[in-house]
């Protein structure tokens, strides 16, 4: 690729938003190869405490001095064109990166790119293949797109010819990728507002899988699948439920948080894999990491040895405590296909009463599948729906939650945080579920949830 050559003559690096989960890995692996590195952030967290434990300089807030002595700046899609670093980079003439274009130059300098996309998945199955991997001495590196217990964190750099990371579709980043393997999860209805059409978006998962140089793992029960990825002239490996795929499961059982099936591997049992997160679709994100990894090499028992250890990843259906008999989670969905997988695993386990809040993420995904969304939380017993996240919109469609809300019989239409934290804090029962969901700021909300409930446990003790 065009900037493939760039870091041959380049020993000093800048990250604008070092801090962001696709920001951090990419810092550590350029760390660990012996480049200089510093960087700026405007908010304090633990990824950038990782970062300054390297010893790498971190600035708060973004200043053109900042980038004193920088060979080469690094910047995130959020980082808009009058900003002070980007600004004085390109006055000085200095090179500046989009962090998707770097993904691309970083990965290619291992041998084995692993690159996993799909509309919904992605961090749970990049977790899931890089513990694998890493439990079973490969010792890959790894980009993900959440915080991996098993890690510490969302990135692990390892000595190995592997990496595995995520490839993101949305603005057709991924197509920066050339992967080794690809891993295709699903192919949905997304990002509409840059794709305008479903076609668009097979279309470019058609060039992402035509830019992979060995091989095309996919999900065979997924006709957007079959239908973009048929004709790519790669080896083809297929997982899913049913058994026309090369990998799929069988004598599936699910109790609570727990689930059971047996791996087979066109038409044999491989192992029997134990699941601590529940859910069809973690068993279908399980399938598609355990076809990875045995293509790579690993065992049948080292795929379900290190499966059964897999607790999640932050923000993935992740419980984060039972105050006063409540069980308060936190999920990242915000989708209508991923808030009903979520929804539906939620009701079969066992709970008094499903309180779902949910946070739309941008009006244009909210208002074209407004339909979708009603449909999916029309599943719990109550909906709760706060005011919509803009993230980088403007309401051009005349977009309201409540818009929403007036289709779900169940729902009701609750603003801010504050608010929906005193109407559960009044109404939660024991051995209950609140749920909060969504892309964006919603796991404030759970926290705000978690500490008023603890509290008043503690005043009733």
């Amino acid at each position: 690729m065009k900037y493939d050559n760039i870091l041959k003559n380049i020993k000093r690096i800048h990250f604008i938003g070092i801090g962001g989960s696709g920001m951090c890995p990419l810092a550590e692996i350029l760390h660990t190869e012996g480049f200089e590195l510093s960087g700026s952030d405007n908010n304090e967290s633990d990824t950038l405490a990782r970062i300054r434990s390297y010893g790498i300089p971190v600035y708060m807030g973004h200043r053109a001095e900042n980038i004193e002595g920088a060979e080469l700046l690094v910047y995130t899609a959020a980082v808009k064109s009058d900003n002070p670093e980007l600004v004085a980079a390109k006055e000085k003439g200095i090179p500046c990166l989009e962090r998707s274009v770097m993904l691309g130059i970083v990965t290619r300098r291992y041998n084995r790119s692993i690159a996993v996309a799909g509309t919904h998945g992605k961090t749970s199955t990049t977790a899931m293949i890089s513990q694998i991997l890493i439990g079973s001495g490969f010792d890959p590196s790894a980009i993900i797109g959440g915080k991996l217990n098993y890690i510490g964190g969302n990135s692990y750099v390892g000595q190995s010819d592997i990496i595995v990371c995520e490839a993101c579709e949305y603005v057709d980043t991924f197509l920066q990728l050339t992967p080794y393997v690809s891993v295709i999860l699903n192919i949905d209805a997304d990002h509409l507002d840059y794709f305008k059409t479903f076609d668009n978006i097979k279309k470019s998962f058609n060039k992402f899988a035509n830019q992979t140089t060995k091989a095309l793992i996919f999900c065979g029960d997924d006709e957007a699948c079959i239908e973009a990825l048929g004709e790519v002239p790669l080896e083809k490996i297929t997982f899913g439920f049913k058994d026309t795929n090369d990998y799929y499961a069988a004598n599936i059982v699910s109790q609570g948080m727990n689930q059971t099936f047996d791996l087979m591997h066109k038409g044999e049992k491989i192992a029997e894999i134990k699941l601590i997160v529940p859910g069809r679709h973690n068993i279908a994100n399980a399938l598609a990491a355990a076809a990875t990894a045995h293509y790579m090499g690993a065992t049948g028992n080292e795929i379900s040895e290190n499966l059964q250890k897999f607790t999640g990843v932050h923000r993935r259906f992740e419980v984060l405590g039972t105050p006063c008999g409540v069980t308060v989670a936190d999920d990242f969905a915000h989708h209508p296909t991923e808030l009903t997988a979520v929804l539906n695993s939620a009701m079969a386990m066992g709970f008094k009463k499903v309180r779902a809040i949910f946070q739309p993420h941008t009006y244009s995904r909210t208002a074209l599948l407004l339909d979708d969304f009603a449909k999916a939380l029309s599943i719990p017993d109550e909906a709760i729906i706060s005011e919509i996240l803009a993230v980088r919109e403007v309401n051009t469609y005349g977009i309201a939650s409540r818009d929403l809300g007036d289709k779900i019989p169940t729902a009701k239409c609750i603003d801010t945080f504050e608010e929906i934290t005193e109407y559960i804090k009044e109404n939660a029962k024991e051995g209950e579920l609140v749920l909060t969901m969504g892309g964006g700021n919603v796991y404030m909300c759970a926290n705000m949830i978690l500490k008023a409930l603890k509290e008043k446990e503690h005043s009733e003790e």
